[in-house]
């Protein structure tokens, strides 16, 4: 469970039940009520809509009656499939949904003891990055004497409607839940991770080994207790909520409820096409209307499977709008998957474990550019690096990171016509192994990574990074536009994510004792050839130490080679500029490092800043003899310390 929880409008859900059992009331929510104001912020009233309590709609009201499924949820008059979906998969996970619904038990009506019951219950849901506790009486609009919105397929199970009306409320009304996104209610339910993957764009359907590679992808998803939907996109030639040949609906979320390898007959067999089945299962939020093709319901597939295999994959041949279908039909009929990954933080599992770091960050505008934070995107050059910067570490040879961007969720301000996501995405760039300050122009360093920029929620990336210092830089992609943000990474060793801040070394006190920098000098170790050869196999272990005053940056070793590719980047903020820049190729040995040559450099803001190669020396300054080996190097100097 959750170790903190932040209270939505401050509501105290156990002193708010205690006061209403005591005064023998049934709780009346003020602060989202049973009015068409909690209902709409622009639409045309419906004419007769009635709140009602769950006990004037049947006589024995439930949280929950038989447990909690998949298909107790149908949508109402709502255009929010997408939440009714995204509520289909965490009815999968128990441990998923007692977080949403806490203490359900408690929650629960008991008919013995009926005067405890006060008509408030709670629930919470992972807002930007904390859980928090909303608060909601029972009270629910109907018309006619039937539920408008989402309910269960039993009259008497109540939680689908309860936990709706809270994520209502949280939105600022029902119609703000019209349209969105399956992923991020999932992230509300969970804290998950959210991945959105164009099938079309990637060429799933025609493509095998990508398909291949997508359905072992969502099967370890989905093993891990990850949760899973998919849609078909509105084009020119299909409208939303239109039905395509074989019975899947267009704009509509579906929740995927299961990933299976099949086996036919009493055997799994080898190859994808012939013999090895790749199953995918899948349920349309409204309880009907399913997939009429190959596998579906009632299709002769099923013959070839035995009794044994129907039993173990639950198979139902009911119109319930649960279907299965071959994950190659599935790649080709839809277009939009959304993967939500529960990372796995914890130490004590059998599965991997992550290090997460988590920031809270704004763009934010400002006339002055050292002080300005929403420079939009790489295009806009001029201002790009005027955004909030962050670094962190790569510690292993390589590691594999993921990295999640979400910007605040937008639905409270749709009452104000603001309510649409901003396209958002970031970029992440190799720096100097040793940088501190903030970035103010792109010599040296070099673009790694680039998300897609898009209008959703959240953009999520997964990249294998070699070892060294990183700096990400989360955007919008227009520049000036002010919101907030969380930035969620993850490695598979701490990576020290924090925030650049400053500019320039801060001028304190000591500064004037000791001297403040003057000079500040970046430095890119590109390669060495031809380096003296240190082993009877002909090779060396080179890296490379660059020093400057009392400063030192050191390479990882490259192996058995003598002509190593470093790509080593380093800056420094000199106090005297008369300092020399010595850059050093060592030999690593087991007992003692040799030095193989050095160059030393004036780093003189007018020197040319290109690429250079220079011949390496002997012990001394520049003069000093040549040695075998040559140094590709680029250089930048500047006395302005903000330049750089």
């Amino acid at each position: 469970m959750p170790s903190s929880v932040q209270l939505f409008r401050d509501q105290k859900y156990h002193e708010l039940k205690e006061q209403y059992i005591q005064q023998r009331r049934l709780f009346e929510d003020p602060e989202f009520p049973a009015s068409d104001g909690s209902l709409f912020y622009q639409s045309e009233r419906p004419r007769k809509v009635e709140w009602k309590r769950p006990k004037d709609l049947c006589e024995d009201p439930h949280l929950f009656v038989n447990g909690i499924s998949s298909h107790d949820l149908h949508q109402g008059t709502l255009g929010n499939c997408w939440f009714v979906a995204a509520c289909s998969c965490l009815a999968l996970r128990k441990h998923l949904w007692q977080q949403v619904i806490p203490d359900f038990s408690e929650q629960e009506w008991d008919p013995k003891n009926p005067e405890k019951y006060a008509g408030i219950f709670r629930f919470r849901f992972w807002c930007f990055g904390e859980w928090t506790e909303v608060v909601v009486d029972d009270l629910l609009p109907t018309m006619d004497g039937r539920l408008i919105y989402c309910h269960s397929n039993v009259k008497n199970e109540f939680w689908s409607a309860l936990l709706e009306k809270a994520y209502a409320k949280l939105a600022g009304s029902y119609e703000a839940l019209d349209g969105g996104s399956a992923a991020d209610a999932i992230v509300d339910f969970t804290g998950a991770v959210a991945e959105s993957i164009d099938l079309v764009q990637g060429k799933y359907g025609d493509i095998i080994s990508e398909q291949m590679k997508l359905f072992e992808d969502l099967m370890k998803v989905h093993r891990r207790g990850g949760l899973i939907s998919c849609s078909i996109a509105v084009s020119s030639g299909r409208a939303s909520e239109a039905e395509t040949e074989m019975g899947l609906v267009v704009g509509h979320a579906y929740s995927v409820t299961a990933i299976r390898k099949l086996r036919l007959g009493e055997r799994l067999v080898l190859s994808f096409k012939a013999e090895k089945l790749f199953m995918i299962r899948l349920r349309n939020p409204w309880g009907k209307k399913e997939w009429t093709g190959a596998w579906s319901d009632n299709s002769e597939e099923w013959k070839k499977v035995s009794d044994s295999e129907r039993k173990s994959l639950g198979l139902v041949l009911e119109n319930d709008g649960e279907f299965w279908m071959t994950f190659e039909d599935w790649c080709k009929n839809f277009t939009d998957v959304d993967i939500c990954r529960i990372v796995n933080t914890s130490y004590f599992s059998i599965h991997k474990t992550w290090e997460k770091k988590m920031m809270h960050g704004a763009w934010t505008r400002n006339s002055e550019p050292l002080l300005n934070r929403s420079g939009g995107c790489f295009d806009n050059r001029e201002t790009f690096l005027q955004n909030p910067q962050y670094i962190f570490d790569v510690k292993k040879t390589e590691d594999k990171v993921l990295v999640s961007l979400q910007q605040e969720d937008r639905r409270k301000y749709k009452k104000e016509g603001r309510g649409d996501s901003i396209p958002i995405g970031f970029e992440i760039f190799k720096v100097e192994d040793n940088r501190r300050y903030r970035l103010h122009k792109l010599t040296v360093q070099e673009r790694v990574a680039t998300s897609p920029y898009i209008n959703t929620r959240t953009v999520f990336l997964k990249r294998i990074l070699p070892q060294g210092c990183y700096v990400l830089i989360p955007t919008t992609y227009h520049p000036g536009i002010i919101t907030k943000f969380i930035l969620r990474l993850f490695t598979d060793v701490p990576s020290k994510l924090r925030e650049l801040k400053a500019d320039k070394p801060k001028m304190t006190c000591w500064s004037l004792l000791c001297g403040y920098p003057r000079r500040v000098t970046q430095i890119k170790v590109h390669s060495a050839e031809g380096l003296q050869k240190q082993d009877r196999s002909g090779g060396a272990d080179p890296y490379v130490l660059v020093k400057c005053e009392n400063q030192n940056v050191r390479s990882p070793v490259q192996h058995d080679t003598t002509s190593p590719v470093f790509n080593t980047q380093v800056i420094f903020y000199k106090k005297n500029i008369d300092s020399p820049i010595t850059i050093q190729v060592w030999n690593s040995n087991i007992l003692c490092d040799q030095l193989l040559g050095q160059a030393v450099l004036a780093a003189s803001p007018r020197d040319p800043r290109k690429q250079q190669t220079l011949q390496l020396r002997g012990r001394g300054g520049r003069e000093a003899a040549e040695v075998p080996g040559r140094i590709t190097i680029t250089v930048f100097s500047s006395d302005d310390l903000a330049e750089l």
